[in-house]
């Protein structure tokens, strides 16, 4: 220190933290490698605080940079990113800490290989080789599975022995591959494209046990991600573990965390779906019962009522309805009748009381001469004449004697 302290004598807290900040000041820029724990980007602030760990020891610091800084890497920084940083160290004496400011961050071993990938993430996901509507769903039963994996490898058997005990009819076609190296990428393509153009393979499984980052950069290769997304068949990624995600996973239709995973999604379980078949025949079972209830309470409710209990009552009542109207009708029928008939005789008697026969029956006669002409007057009757006179009940034939005149003033008036 610049300057003595003692019991007696000493120094306040803002005079060594000013000192420890000059101090820290005088150290100058320097090159920092480890690996990034923490990104924190706080709402609007332009400065982000990240945590840099070393990647042996237990030991870490804070970094502090521009957001600008941050926001200009391509690819972006992820957490778990390797990087070595051109910083230089900073003590803040308000809160008594140390960071370092970053003015310069550049990806290194491991950090720069998730670079690269993210890179060609970005590319292939532009071109639209993971788009969501190109996934395919799998089919609910497939009677045979493809299997890309390596010979007698831990993926293989917990893929087939966990799907053969979920449903034991289903049936594999292994197609074997190098699962790491530099062969793998174009043995795997082979194996895909093999098993897409056999005629019974129904879905495509790409399995392999867990691994380092290197160990499964084969599952990110460009040529492995073009052709699963060429095939016509549904592939299934059971790569690695659950925080392993090549880009394997982004393009195949479903992605399983673990090649068990892979054999439960790809075929049902047996036991459960003989239980959900009896349960769905108990409650078809319970539906139909409380259906069959349900008509036959509403039929008994329609047979007791009195009408359908004994139908011969609306006979019955129809029967005494029909024969009162028959009895209606004959009354009415037989009145109009005798109406009839009486004016029929009312017109019988008028009919008569006008006829001529009504009037010689009165004792009057017609006299019609030898031509048949009706005598009206005695003109034209000569003695000797022969005439006819026509009587109610037939006719007299007669020779005139003589004829007179009768007068025709009211006191001579008669007629006998």
């Amino acid at each position: 220190m610049a300057f003595e302290t003692s019991p007696t004598q000493p120094a306040p807290v803002r005079q060594i933290a000013s000192a420890i900040s000059s101090w820290i000041d005088r150290l100058g820029s320097v090159w920092v490698e480890g690996q990034i724990a923490q990104v924190t980007r706080r709402p609007g602030v332009q400065t982000v605080f990240m945590t840099l760990r070393d990647s042996v020891a237990d030991i870490s610091v804070t970094v502090t940079c521009a957001r600008s800084l941050l926001d200009s890497l391509d690819p972006p920084l992820v957490e778990g990113a390797s990087v070595v940083i051109h910083a230089k160290a900073s003590f803040y004496p308000n809160r008594g800490t140390l960071s370092l400011q970053a003015r310069e961050i550049r990806m290194v071993g491991l950090g720069e290989l998730l670079a690269r990938l993210e890179r060609r993430r970005q590319l292939l996901a532009a071109e639209g080789l993971f788009a969501p509507e190109l996934k395919r769903s799998l089919p609910f039963l497939p009677a045979c599975v493809g299997l890309v994996t390596a010979p007698k490898s831990a993926a293989e058997r917990d893929v087939i022995d966990n799907a053969t005990r979920r449903w034991p009819a289903v049936r594999f076609e292994v197609a074997y591959a190098a699962m790491q190296g530099p062969r793998s990428a174009s043995e795997v393509i082979e194996a895909v494209e093999r098993l897409d153009r056999h005629p019974d393979v129904d879905v495509i499984v790409i399995a392999r046990g867990g691994g380092s980052l290197e160990d499964l950069l084969p599952f990110s290769d460009e040529g492995l991600i073009r052709a699963v997304h060429a095939v016509k068949k549904p592939v299934v990624s059971a790569i690695g573990h659950e925080p392993d995600q090549p880009l394997l996973d982004l393009v195949a239709d479903v992605r399983a965390s673990t090649p068990t995973d892979a054999a439960r999604r790809l075929v049902p379980d047996v036991v459960e779906e003989v239980q959900g078949v009896v349960w769905a025949r108990g409650r078809i079972r319970t539906l139909l019962g409380q259906w069959l209830d349900r008509e036959q309470g509403g039929l008994d409710a329609l047979r007791s009522r009195p009408a359908l209990a004994d139908p011969r009552t609306l006979l019955d009542a129809r029967v005494d309805e029909l024969t009162t109207l028959r009895e209606r009708a004959r009354r009415s029928l037989s009145h109009r009748l005798d109406r009839a008939a009486d004016d029929i005789d009312h017109h019988r008697a008028r009919a008569r009381g006008l006829s001529p026969l009504a009037t010689l029956e009165r004792g009057y006669a017609v006299l019609q001469d030898a031509d048949g002409h009706v005598v009206t007057s005695i003109e034209g009757i000569d003695a000797g004449r022969a005439v006819s006179v026509r009587v109610s009940d037939g006719r007299v034939h007669a020779t005139t004697d003589r004829v007179e005149s009768l007068d025709h003033s009211p006191e001579g008036d008669t007629h006998g």
